[in-house]
Protein backbone atom coordinates (compact mmCIF):
# COMPACT_ATOMS: atom_id res chain seq x y z
CA UNK A 1 0.00 0.00 0.00
CA UNK A 2 1.38 3.38 -0.99
CA UNK A 3 1.95 6.00 1.66
CA UNK A 4 0.31 9.30 0.68
CA UNK A 5 3.01 11.17 2.61
CA UNK A 6 5.67 9.90 0.17
CA UNK A 7 5.74 12.14 -2.89
CA UNK A 8 6.13 10.36 -6.24
CA UNK A 9 8.46 12.67 -8.20
CA UNK A 10 8.91 13.04 -11.94
CA UNK A 11 11.68 14.78 -13.88
CA UNK A 12 9.27 17.67 -14.53
CA UNK A 13 8.52 18.28 -10.84
CA UNK A 14 11.98 17.62 -9.48
CA UNK A 15 13.58 21.08 -9.54
CA UNK A 16 10.60 22.90 -8.05
CA UNK A 17 10.31 20.29 -5.27
CA UNK A 18 13.95 20.44 -4.11
CA UNK A 19 14.08 24.27 -4.13
CA UNK A 20 12.11 24.29 -0.89
CA UNK A 21 13.59 25.59 2.37
CA UNK A 22 12.23 22.39 3.90
CA UNK A 23 14.72 19.53 3.46
CA UNK A 24 13.79 16.98 0.79
CA UNK A 25 14.98 13.36 0.86
CA UNK A 26 14.71 11.74 -2.57
CA UNK A 27 14.87 7.94 -2.93
CA UNK A 28 15.98 7.03 -6.46
CA UNK A 29 14.65 3.52 -7.05
CA UNK A 30 13.18 1.03 -9.55
CA UNK A 31 10.44 -1.61 -9.18
CA UNK A 32 12.81 -4.47 -10.16
CA UNK A 33 15.44 -3.50 -7.54
CA UNK A 34 15.44 -5.85 -4.52
CA UNK A 35 17.31 -3.50 -2.13
CA UNK A 36 14.95 -0.68 -3.19
CA UNK A 37 11.96 -2.79 -2.14
CA UNK A 38 13.69 -3.64 1.15
CA UNK A 39 14.24 0.02 2.05
CA UNK A 40 10.70 1.04 0.98
CA UNK A 41 9.02 0.47 4.39
CA UNK A 42 11.77 2.48 6.11
CA UNK A 43 11.16 5.38 3.70
CA UNK A 44 7.43 5.22 4.53
CA UNK A 45 8.17 5.22 8.28
CA UNK A 46 10.36 8.31 7.87
CA UNK A 47 7.63 10.06 5.86
CA UNK A 48 5.26 9.56 8.80
CA UNK A 49 7.80 10.58 11.45
CA UNK A 50 9.04 13.69 9.65
CA UNK A 51 5.68 14.77 8.21
CA UNK A 52 5.66 18.56 8.00
CA UNK A 53 9.42 18.80 8.69
CA UNK A 54 11.01 16.95 5.75
CA UNK A 55 9.61 16.15 2.31
CA UNK A 56 10.15 12.46 1.54
CA UNK A 57 10.00 11.61 -2.16
CA UNK A 58 10.65 8.65 -4.45
CA UNK A 59 11.72 8.81 -8.09
CA UNK A 60 11.44 5.80 -10.38
CA UNK A 61 14.68 5.93 -12.39
CA UNK A 62 13.21 3.86 -15.24
CA UNK A 63 10.36 6.32 -15.78
CA UNK A 64 12.47 9.44 -15.11
CA UNK A 65 16.01 9.00 -16.51
CA UNK A 66 16.91 12.70 -16.80
CA UNK A 67 17.29 13.61 -13.11
CA UNK A 68 19.33 10.53 -12.03
CA UNK A 69 21.65 11.23 -14.98
CA UNK A 70 22.12 14.82 -13.84
CA UNK A 71 23.27 13.62 -10.40
CA UNK A 72 25.47 10.80 -11.74
CA UNK A 73 23.42 8.05 -10.10
CA UNK A 74 24.83 4.69 -11.17
CA UNK A 75 23.46 2.44 -8.43
CA UNK A 76 20.11 2.23 -6.71
CA UNK A 77 18.78 2.77 -4.19
CA UNK A 78 20.50 6.13 -3.89
CA UNK A 79 19.05 8.59 -1.40
CA UNK A 80 19.97 12.26 -1.74
CA UNK A 81 19.10 14.91 0.81
CA UNK A 82 18.49 18.40 -0.59
CA UNK A 83 17.93 21.73 1.12
CA UNK A 84 17.14 24.89 -0.88
CA UNK A 85 18.10 23.07 -4.08
CA UNK A 86 21.56 22.05 -2.84
CA UNK A 87 22.78 18.52 -2.12
CA UNK A 88 23.41 18.15 1.63
CA UNK A 89 24.52 14.51 1.51
CA UNK A 90 23.73 11.17 -0.09
CA UNK A 91 23.75 7.45 0.65
CA UNK A 92 23.85 4.59 -1.85
CA UNK A 93 22.59 1.11 -1.06
CA UNK A 94 20.09 -0.38 1.33
CA UNK A 95 20.89 1.10 4.72
CA UNK A 96 19.27 0.97 8.14
CA UNK A 97 16.82 3.47 9.50
CA UNK A 98 19.37 4.94 11.92
CA UNK A 99 21.66 5.89 9.01
CA UNK A 100 18.77 7.60 7.23
CA UNK A 101 17.75 9.48 10.37
CA UNK A 102 21.37 10.67 10.73
CA UNK A 103 21.30 11.79 7.08
CA UNK A 104 18.06 13.75 7.59
CA UNK A 105 19.38 15.38 10.77
CA UNK A 106 22.26 16.91 8.75
CA UNK A 107 19.77 19.30 7.15
CA UNK A 108 18.46 20.66 10.45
Amino acid sequence: MANDKVLQLTDAEFDSTIQSDQPTLVDFWAPWCGPCKAIGPVIEDLANEYDGKVTIAKMNVDDNPETPGKFGIRAIPTLILFKSGEVVDQITGSVGKSQLVALIEKAN
